[in-house]
């Protein structure tokens, strides 16, 4: 499978990486955190490591370590604004259940 942006999310990305004026995509990860497990990670790649796995979603690449694929396999990333509150939003088939919060999950 792969990871993907949808259009809107892939337009921020490269915005910010436009207003970073360096970069070559977005890294998505995974951390052990939360109260349900795990919680997603974002961060700009200036520069690709070795064991790197690189997706190509609406002309951004979006990058990820082997060991955080296997727990967001198949996810859509998508961007979305819900009155005052703005962020990107995690679509992911592997997820079995949810912090009350939102910021953790389980698999």
């Amino acid at each position: 499978m792969a990871i993907t942006l949808t259009e809107t999310a892939a337009s921020r990305v490269r915005k910010f990486l436009d207003n970073r004026g360096k970069g070559v995509g977005l890294r998505l990860g995974v951390k052990t955190t939360g109260c349900s497990g795990m919680a997603y990670t974002l961060e700009f790649v200036d520069e690709l490591h070795e064991e790197d796995l690189a997706f190509e979603s609406h002309g951004v690449k979006v990058i990820i370590d082997p060991k955080s694929l296997v727990y967001i396999d198949g996810t859509e990333l998508d961007f979305t604004k819900e009155g005052l509150n703005e962020g990107f939003k995690f679509n992911n088939p592997n997820v079995k259940g949810e912090c009350g919060c939102g910021e953790s999950f389980t698999v």
